[in-house]
């Protein structure tokens, strides 16, 4: 008996059936020529400050739409089914704004003009605007309109060395996802305009890489070189934690030169760390932890242990409505389980290094013949490694299969499979072509198309009139929640900012 399958066994059924996951799934509004939608977010979506389903991530133009905690992957799409519906309902209303349904962004305008997202006059909503006001400062507007989706994931019963150990082997395994999900081979010329890029010329207005999978988790997505002199060790919480709280607390010189204040007296950033605050850290995984009101999530990691992790690497899925489909959410779980179930040595600063350029090669020249990763100190062929983990996942799927009375399990790692073998079926390889053939090599126009269609599919589907009276009191609920925080604040901003942003709010004790 291999060591996963003995892993396997210990597990049980029941807990296999105990597997949690939630989704959390950012698209940005845009109008019918492919332009960035620059109004407010709409009042009748409710209060982006404390809807439960429905908010906004960098900009007031980015939708970000969450799901609750599901025991059933099918459970979780019809939710997120549902919030789509609304949206697109309520956008309709309005006017002709649809959601894109790419992960690089549709036709963006100048930075400045991009609007930062608004939540209300209260000093946790003015927060989360100072501080998206502050990645505009350190990383461009431009960077944070990339979409994607998380998904939320956890089993019952682990502890945070276990935590830690799954993560340590989805970072270094995380390629394997980058390869066959990746969907953003190629990007609108106005994303790089006035910076140095590797892209070569498509069309007229789109730029590309021939064997790209994932552009967004590549060197052009979610980087920053200030983070990259960040070596977070994932070899215990304790060590996690520590390279954390170091990015919040040090002042960081190119930051400190921006200031936490402009000559105006307007701010410019929450802080002049290295961090703002935690969710400033990127990464394709995260540990989390539910928090409490007004906790910092460092402080209930520590106090409280790791809950569930967060994968941040899954592009959107521009030929699925919802942007991910029932098998990857399967194959997603397959894949977490691997990395819980595998040997997992600690990490070290060249293993992390190693990581990350592999993450790069992958993402710009995933689908390349041929291609070499790095692996131990040695060079191997990214199929031929990819193939090895399929291989090890064969009994994970076939114990979920079990547990669940089902086949969809196996098919989805089966559907994984012909993917590597037939790169030119996966969704990178499928955005390219069909770019090429359908709509003269514009990006721009192939995620147009998509979207309009993607928007009446969705509007074509049966809508109780109860599900809309139920959206409909969430939203007047949420918008009364956020005036009670409002009126419930009682000492001004400034200090608001310091007492939150202050060091001993990190620590247990």
């Amino acid at each position: 008996m291999s060591l996963i399958q003995d892993q396997l066994h210990r597990l049980g059924t029941t807990r296999l059936l105990g597997i949690r996951r939630g989704v959390e799934k950012e698209s940005l509004r845009a109008l019918p020529g492919g332009g960035l939608a620059l109004t407010p977010h709409p009042l009748a979506l409710g209060s982006a400050l404390t809807h439960p389903h429905i908010t906004t991530d960098f900009s007031e133009s980015q939708l970000e739409l969450i799901t609750g905690v599901h025991a059933g992957v099918q459970d979780c799409l019809d939710e997120l089914t549902r919030v789509h519906q609304f949206v697109y309902r309520t956008l309709a209303a309005a006017g002709d704004e649809m959601l894109w349904v790419g992960s690089m962004p549709c036709g963006l305008p100048t930075d400045e003009t991009m609007p930062l997202g608004r939540y209300g006059s209260s000093h946790i909503g003015r927060a989360k605007s100072v501080y998206r006001m502050g990645l505009g400062h350190r990383y461009g507007r431009r960077m944070q309109t990339i979409s994607g989706i998380h998904y939320n994931w956890s089993l019952p019963g682990l502890n945070n060395e276990q935590h830690f150990a799954l993560i340590r082997n989805f970072r270094r395994h995380a390629f394997l996802l980058l390869t066959l999900f990746g969907a953003s081979p190629a990007v609108c010329s106005s994303f790089v305009a006035g910076r140095a890029h590797p892209l070569q010329p498509l069309s007229e207005h789109t730029l590309h890489q021939p064997h790209a999978t994932s552009l967004r988790m590549g060197r052009l997505g979610y980087q920053s070189d200030a983070q990259s002199t960040l070596a977070v060790s994932y070899n215990s919480l304790d060590s996690y934690a520590a390279s954390l709280h170091e990015a919040l607390t040090q002042p960081y010189g190119p930051y400190e030169a921006i200031g936490v204040k402009n000559l105006g007296g307007e701010y410019n950033q929450l802080g002049t760390t290295l961090l703002q605050i935690e969710n400033e850290f990127y990464g394709t995984i995260r540990p989390k932890r539910v928090i409490r009101p007004d906790e910092r999530p460092l402080h209930a990691l520590r106090e409280r242990g790791v809950e569930y992790v967060e994968v941040r690497c899954m592009d959107l899925d521009p030929f699925v409505p919802v942007g991910i489909a029932a098998p990857t959410l399967r194959f997603l779980d397959v894949f977490l389980l691997h990395c819980l179930l595998s040997d997992s040595p600690p990490d070290t600063p060249d293993e992390i290094a190693a990581l990350g350029r592999n993450q790069h090669r992958t993402a710009s020249h995933g689908r390349e013949p041929g291609l070499k990763l790095e692996r131990g100190g040695q060079e191997v062929k990214l199929v031929d490694w990819a193939v090895e983990l399929l291989d090890q996942c064969e009994p994970i799927a076939a114990a979920l299969d079990t547990a669940h009375d089902s086949s969809d399990y196996s098919a989805a790692l089966a559907a994984a499979r012909q993917g590597l073998a037939a790169m030119d079926s996966l969704p990178s390889a499928r955005v390219l072509a069909t770019m090429k053939s359908d709509f003269a090599s514009s990006y721009t126009g192939f995620v147009t198309a998509q979207s309009v269609q993607t928007q009446k599919h969705l509007l074509a589907l049966p809508w109780p009139a109860e599900q809309q009276l139920a959206f409909e009191a969430m939203a007047r609920e949420s918008l009364a929640k956020t005036r009670a925080i409002e009126v419930a604040d009682t000492v001004d901003f400034e200090t608001f900012r310091q007492r939150y942003l202050a060091p001993e709010n990190l620590l247990v004790g």
